[in-house]
C-alpha cells in the first residue's frame, strides 16, 4: 500500500512543475508555488486524517476510502493530459504569443490536484500508525519506521526517473496513468490483507477531553491545590493511577475533585468540571513538545526551497548524459531520495547496531532530529556556492538577458547538496516520527505521525511566503532566475536554518522523555 501510494503521489509531484509550465504556459515562479501548495496540502491534511481515525474511523477505513479519493484526482489529472481542451493551446515557454489557461481548465486542473492531494494524504501517514501498532516494543517500532521511509523514499526515486522519463519522452497521458494504477494496485493489495492486521479501534475524540481540561481548569482556579492523591480523580476504568506532577501546576485544578463532580460510583458526573489526572497529564505532554514540534517548522524549508528552485535550476543548466540522452529536470530531486534510502539502510543495518555496541546505549530520536538539522544547513550553504558559480557563468557568457537561457554548466553539480539534503533527511524525517510517536498519548497515536506531516506543510506554506517577501523586497527571484541572485535567498535559508538549530538544541536540552529510557534500553539488551 505504501508503494502504491507513494508511486502515485511521486509522479504527481516530481515532474509537476514542468507540466505546469509546459503544458499549462503557467510562469515559473508561479508553477513552484503551486507545487509548494500541493506539497503543502499533502502535508497538512493528514492531521485531519489521523483525527478521524482516532476518533471516529479507525486507520483502516480512512486509508482504503482516502485512496480511493485519491484514484479519482489522477484519473482527472490524466483526463487533462490526454484531452486537448483541458489545456491551453501548447506555445514556447517565455513566448509573448503563450495563451493563459482559461477558468474552466484552471478549475478541472485544481479539482484534480485537491483530490489527489486530499487522498494521498489521508492515506500516506495514517499508514505509519497502523503499521507500527503491529509491533509491541518500542525497538522494533523504530525499525519500522525506518523501513517504512525507506519504502516511501524508494518509491518516489522510482517516479523521478522512470515516470518522469515517460512523462517526458513518451507521454504525459501514460504517466498520470501509471501512476493511476499504482494507486488502484496499492488499494487492491491493502484490502487483500485486511484479515492480518491488528486493528486499534476509535475511542472516540480524544480531543475533546483535551478541551475540557482547559476549561475544567478555569472553572476551578480559585480552588486550592491538595497534596494528596486521592484528592485527584483517577481513570478506574482503565485502572490507570498517576500522580499529578509539577508541571503547569494550575491544570491540576481539572482533576481536583469537588463536592458533586462525581457519581456516588466514583464515575465523573460532570465531565466539563472534572478530568481524570490521566487526561491532565496527556495534556501536558503535549504541551512539552510542542517547542520541538515549532522548531521542526523551519527545518522543511530548506527543503521546500530545495525541491521547487532546482527544478528551474536544472532547466538551466546543461543535463545531457552522453551525447544522446538528456536528464528530465524533474528527476534532480531523485538525488534527495537516493541519499536518503541508502542512509536510512546504513544506519539500521550498520551504524546504529555499531553506536549500540560502543555505547551500551540506543541514539536518541532528538539526537537524530539534530543531526539532520545540521546536515540540512550544510545543504543549502553548498547549493548557495553553487549557484554563486552558475550564475558566474550566466554573466560570463552573456546569457542573463536570455529567458532561461540554457549555460555551459553541469547539472550534476547539483548532486552534491542534494545528497546532503536526503542524508539529513534520513536523520531527521524518522527522528521525528519515532520522537512523537514514543511520547504522545496512547489516545493520539495516529495524529503522532500527522503532527510531523503537519509540521512539513506549514514548511511548505513558509517557503511559498519566503519566496513571496523575497520577490516583493528584493529583485532576486525574477521568473528569468539567470538574471537573479537565488544564491542569495539559499544563503537567507542557511542562516535562518542556523538560528533554527540554536533553537531547537535550547529545546531538546529541556525536554525530558516521559517513557523511562531504561526500558528501552533493556528492550534493546534482551533482542540481542
Amino acid at each position: 500500500m505504501v508503494t502504491g501510494i507513494s508511486l502515485a503521489q511521486g509522479g504527481l509531484l516530481s515532474n509537476l512543475i514542468v507540466y505546469l509550465i509546459q503544458e499549462f504556459n503557467i510562469e515559473s515562479i508561479t508553477a513552484a508555488k503551486i507545487f509548494n501548495v500541493v506539497n503543502g496540502c499533502l502535508s497538512i491534511i493528514p492531521l485531519a486524517g489521523a483525527i478521524i481515525a482516532d476518533s471516529y474511523m479507525g486507520c483502516y477505513s480512512v486509508i482504503w476510502i482516502s485512496s480511493l479519493i485519491s484514484s479519482l484526482g489522477m484519473l482527472l489529472l490524466s483526463l487533462t493530459a490526454v484531452f486537448s481542451k483541458l489545456r491551453p493551446p501548447h506555445c514556447e515557454n517565455g513566448s509573448n504569443l503563450c495563451r493563459r489557461p482559461s477558468e474552466a481548465q484552471l478549475a478541472v486542473l485544481y479539482v484534480s490536484l485537491a483530490l489527489a492531494s486530499l487522498g494521498m494524504a489521508g492515506a500516506r501517514f495514517t499508514i505509519g500508525p497502523l503499521g507500527a501498532y503491529q509491533f509491541d516494543k518500542p525497538k522494533h517500532q523504530g525499525i519500522f519506521f525506518n523501513w517504512f521511509i525507506f519504502v516511501m523514499y524508494i518509491s518516489t526515486a522510482v517516479c523521478s526517473t522512470l515516470i518522469v522519463y515517460v512523462q517526458d519522452n513518451v507521454s504525459w497521458a501514460w504517466g498520470f496513468g501509471i501512476c493511476f494504477a499504482m494507486n488502484i494496485i496499492g488499494l487492491v493489495l491493502f484490502l487483500a490483507g485486511s484479515g492480518f492486521y491488528r486493528h486499534l479501534k476509535p475511542q472516540g475524540s480524544p480531543f475533546a477531553s483535551l478541551g475540557r481540561v482547559i476549561v475544567a481548569a478555569i472553572k476551578k482556579r480559585n480552588m486550592l491545590l491538595s497534596l494528596k492523591s486521592e484528592d485527584y480523580c483517577q481513570d478506574l476504568q482503565n485502572n490507570a493511577f498517576a500522580t499529578p506532577t509539577k508541571f503547569f501546576r494550575f491544570l491540576n485544578r481539572a482533576a481536583l475533585k469537588a463536592e458533586g463532580d462525581a457519581e456516588q460510583d466514583g464515575s465523573i458526573g460532570k465531565p466539563w468540571r472534572l478530568c481524570t489526572v490521566r487526561e491532565v497529564e496527556d495534556f501536558k505532554c503535549l504541551i512539552k513538545m510542542l517547542p520541538l514540534w515549532s522548531s521542526a517548522l523551519l527545518v522543511s524549508v530548506p527543503l521546500v526551497i530545495q525541491l521547487s528552485m532546482v527544478i528551474l535550476q536544472a532547466l538551466t543548466m546543461d543535463r545531457h548524459l552522453g551525447a544522446h540522452f538528456k536528464i528530465p529536470a524533474g528527476t534532480m530531486p531523485v538525488f534527495i531520495f537516493i541519499a536518503t534510502c541508502t542512509t536510512i539502510f546504513l544506519l539500521d543495518r550498520f551504524l546504529f547496531p555499531m553506536w549500540d555496541n560502543l555505547t551500551h546505549r540506543p541514539i536518541t530520536p532528538l539526537q537524530r532530529v539534530g543531526i539532520g538539522h545540521v546536515l540540512d544547513v550544510l545543504s543549502m550553504a553548498v547549493i548557495a556556492l553553487i549557484e554563486a558559480k552558475r550564475l558566474n557563468i550566466v554573466r560570463r557568457n552573456n546569457l542573463q538577458d536570455q529567458d532561461n537561457a540554457v549555460i555551459p554548466m553541469s547539472v550534476f553539480w547539483l548532486v552534491p547538496s542534494l545528497a546532503l539534503a536526503g542524508i539529513g533527511e534520513a536523520f531527521h524525517f524518522p527522528g521525528h516520527i519515532a520522537f512523537y510517536y514514543q511520547e504522545f498519548p496512547a489516545s493520539l497515536k495516529n495524529t503522532s505521525t500527522a503532527v510531523v506531516a503537519l509540521s512539513i506543510g506549514i514548511g511548505f506554506y513558509m517557503g511559498n511566503g519566503l519566496i513571496d517577501i523575497v520577490q516583493k523586497t528584493t529583485e532576486w527571484l525574477p521568473d528569468n532566475i539567470n538574471r537573479g541572485k537565488l544564491d542569495n535567498v539559499y544563503w537567507l535559508v542557511t542562516i535562518l536554518g542556523g538560528i533554527n538549530f540554536c533553537y531547537f538544541l535550547v529545546c531538546a536540552s529541556k525536554y525530558k522523555y516521559q517513557n523511562d529510557e531504561k526500558k528501552v534500553i533493556n528492550d534493546s539488551v534482551d533482542e540481542e
